[in-house]
């Protein structure tokens, strides 16, 4: 019966569009970027004056939750599944690479006839299968990693005139990284809008995210304050620029009417935690509402969506695939593809009405080599959040989360551990499912691998930070590994490298520290590069040592030959020093041989 008034709701609340061509879709996610982080949402002094006036003239989905970090978060995203179902549960260790069986928004809009663009940040994997261009996305203009200057990212790089991957082939970039990405997304918009094509332009920032960084025109906006939130709200008035800047060319390209235009972001807040936090207890990584309860506005004029309209219902960013889809009545799918979330369509239409079923939502953080159950984890309904299993908030009367009710609602904790433990269940048997690295694949057969991808019991060296200060172990012993999938058994080369192939440096030898840059922090270029003395390099697989070499001078690589049969291996090259202290190749290029 609830079923059927719901259907009933749906059919009368509001009208069954179908507009004349399918919408486009603008998607903008910022990164580190909390709910307070925004003057319309009541930050005292940041400047944001267009997302402002967006949120003017947008529904925004004001009881919107996100998983705490950022690569979950853009799993989820995308695929409508939960983080811990797509393998995508960290933001290192192998546990950023989405599954190969999981389908993105942007490979099914793709295949419902738009063209799709991907700009920025990425952070679900650098290899083949995980790659946006192997995920739908047919114009991908990226940095590496999960931000730029980190492992996967290509050489000192850092916010100003780097270089990103295009499609694949690296390529010089003018100015400032967020500016660059938004100018990649506008030229894809220009492209299709010239081409009278749908599409679906996925921007994604690595700004407010650390280091921080941005041009001294935007420090100075922010005199008095502290360096660190002159950088931070810098970055964000920055992306404010560029999103305004993008409305007004879909307005001049007389597109506005028909593109549904999204604002968001991935977390809650870092700088701004103690500055202004909309009351919520919590940060970036934190279980509690600070941590993944984040904006969303959307905008939509040819959709009737384009008037100041607050959702405070519950809501989940699992959601947010099966709503595209039901805004863009893109109804080819894959038959076997059912989401975690559900579409909101009846929300944005409504607001918070009565008939909306409670439910229960959960969000997590699993920074950790595999999931730990309720580990800083939150059941959430529409009155309630259940914090590590033990913890009760009534988030009506205590939005701050300070009271613990549990003792007093020993039935709620109840119902919602009873939830917890059933999605746990369901979860649990796919985390063994690692995601390996493809070898000898046709579509991407010279493989760069880097240390952030490493599979260990401790956060790898994840940064270039980290490789220029020569991360090692305590111990004198590599313990990681890159997990590998050979698609074609054979003989493989195997180049390790202390210095990535675009640096070309020798493996014993230091690096100078690059020149600063504006912002409140020095980028992981100006840092001073440590100088080994490695005797020997080490081809190490499946736990094996294979063969060894010496290190005699002024090797940039070591490159080895060995076979692999086809299946799964693990991969752990090292260097040793002549006391026989291990540490782990950063870098290895491996290809076939033949």
């Amino acid at each position: 019966m609830k079923r059927l008034i719901l259907t009933l709701l749906l059919a009368t609340c509001f009208p069954l569009l179908a507009p004349a061509a399918q919408p486009n879709v603008v998607l903008v996610i910022t990164d580190d970027q909390g709910y307070g982080d925004l003057g319309c949402n009541g930050h005292p002094y940041v400047k944001t004056p267009n997302i402002d006036n967006l949120h003017s003239e947008s529904v925004a989905l004001d009881d919107y939750h996100v998983a705490p970090t950022c690569s979950p978060t853009r799993c989820g995203l995308l695929t409508g599944h939960w983080t811990n179902r797509t393998g995508v549960w960290h933001t290192v260790n192998g546990r950023s690479m989405l599954r190969e069986n999981e389908v993105t928004l942007g490979q099914l809009l793709k295949d419902n006839g738009y063209a799709t663009g991907m700009f920025g940040k990425w952070h679900l994997g650098d290899n083949y299968p995980y790659r946006p261009e192997d995920r739908g996305f047919t114009e991908v203009y990226r940095h590496g990693g999960g931000g730029v200057g980190q492992t996967p990212d290509l050489w000192d790089n850092n916010y100003f005139d780097g270089h990103y991957f295009h499609n694949g082939v690296i390529v010089p970039a003018k100015g400032f990284c967020t500016d660059v990405f938004f100018d990649h997304g506008i030229k894809f918009i220009k492209e299709c809008a010239a081409q009278k094509k749908p599409f679906f332009a996925y921007i994604c920032t690595n700004a407010p995210h650390g280091p921080l960084h941005c041009p001294q025109k935007y420090l100075d906006m922010y005199p008095g304050k502290k360096a660190s939130e002159q950088a931070y709200y810098g970055m964000i008035t920055n992306i404010d620029e560029n999103v305004g800047r993008t409305r007004k060319i879909l307005k001049e390209l007389g597109i506005t009417d028909n593109t549904i235009f999204i604002f968001t972001t991935d977390n809650g807040t870092t700088v701004g935690k103690n500055v202004f936090n909309a009351g919520m207890r919590g940060a970036k990584g934190s279980e509690y509402d600070g941590g993944h309860r984040v904006p969303f506005m959307l905008h939509w004029p040819g959709g009737k969506l384009s008037t100041k309209k607050s959702v405070k219902t519950l809501t989940s960013f699992v959601d947010i695939v099966p709503t595209i889809l039901d805004l863009c009545h893109a109804k080819k799918k894959p038959a076997k593809l059912v989401f975690d979330g559900k579409s909101i369509k009846f929300l944005l239409y409504r607001g918070s009405p009565d008939g909306w079923p409670d439910r229960f939502l959960i969000t997590d953080s699993q920074r950790v080599r595999d999931p730990i159950k309720w580990r800083k984890s939150a059941v959430m309904s529409e009155r309630w959040r259940l914090n590590n299993g033990i913890e009760l908030y009534d988030i009506d009367a205590d939005p701050g989360q300070k009271n613990d009710v549990a003792k007093t609602y020993p039935d709620q904790v109840k119902a919602m551990r009873t939830f917890y433990d059933a999605w746990w269940a369901e979860l649990e048997p796919t985390f063994a499912l690692t995601t390996e690295i493809y070898l000898g694949h046709k579509d991407h057969p010279v493989v760069s691998m880097t240390s952030h991808d490493w599979i260990q019991e401790t956060n790898p060296p994840w940064n270039q930070g980290h490789i220029r200060g020569g991360a090692a172990t305590k111990n004198g012993k590599h313990p990681g590994h890159w997990a590998v999938k050979v698609v074609t058994g054979g003989n493989y080369s195997f180049s390790l490298r202390r210095w990535p192939a675009e640096a070309n440096k020798p493996i014993n030898a230091g690096l100078p520290a690059l020149p600063n840059v504006p912002g409140a922090s020095k980028p992981f270029s100006a840092r001073q590069g440590k100088a080994f003395a490695f005797k020997t390099a080490t081809l190490r697989i499946d736990g094996k040592d294979i063969t060894s070499g010496p290190i005699k001078g002024a090797e940039t690589s070591i490159t080895f030959t060995a076979e692999l049969s086809k299946g799964s291996h693990q991969l752990a090259p090292v260097f040793k020093t002549a006391e026989g202290n291990e540490v782990g190749a950063y870098y290895l290029i491996v290809q076939p041989a033949d």
